[in-house]
C-alpha cells in the first residue's frame, strides 16, 4: 500500500497541516498584506503564533469561509 505524506493529505481541500500567511494569501488570491490587516482587525480567518509565527488551523478556516458565506447570504 503506497505511503501518503501527512503534508499532500487534504482535508476539505485544505492542506492536514497548520496554513501560514501566505499559504491564507494564495488560497483567497489576496495580497499577504491583506492577511495581516485582517488578523490586526480580527476580521480574517483566526490564526495563532508559534513563537514569532503565525499560523492557521485548516478547520478554522474552513469554519470561517462557511461563516462568511452564512452572513453573506443572511444579508441578501
Amino acid at each position: 500500500m503506497p505511503r501518503t505524506p501527512s503534508v499532500d493529505t487534504l482535508r476539505d481541500g485544505l492542506p492536514d497541516r497548520y496554513l501560514t500567511p501566505d499559504d491564507i494569501s494564495v488560497l483567497f488570491g489576496v495580497p499577504l498584506e491583506t492577511v495581516y490587516q485582517w488578523r490586526k482587525k480580527r476580521t480574517g480567518p483566526p490564526g495563532f503564533r508559534v513563537g514569532k509565527h503565525i499560523r492557521y488551523d485548516p478547520a478554522a478556516v474552513r469554519a470561517w469561509v462557511n461563516q462568511q458565506a452564512t452572513a453573506e447570504a443572511e444579508a441578501a
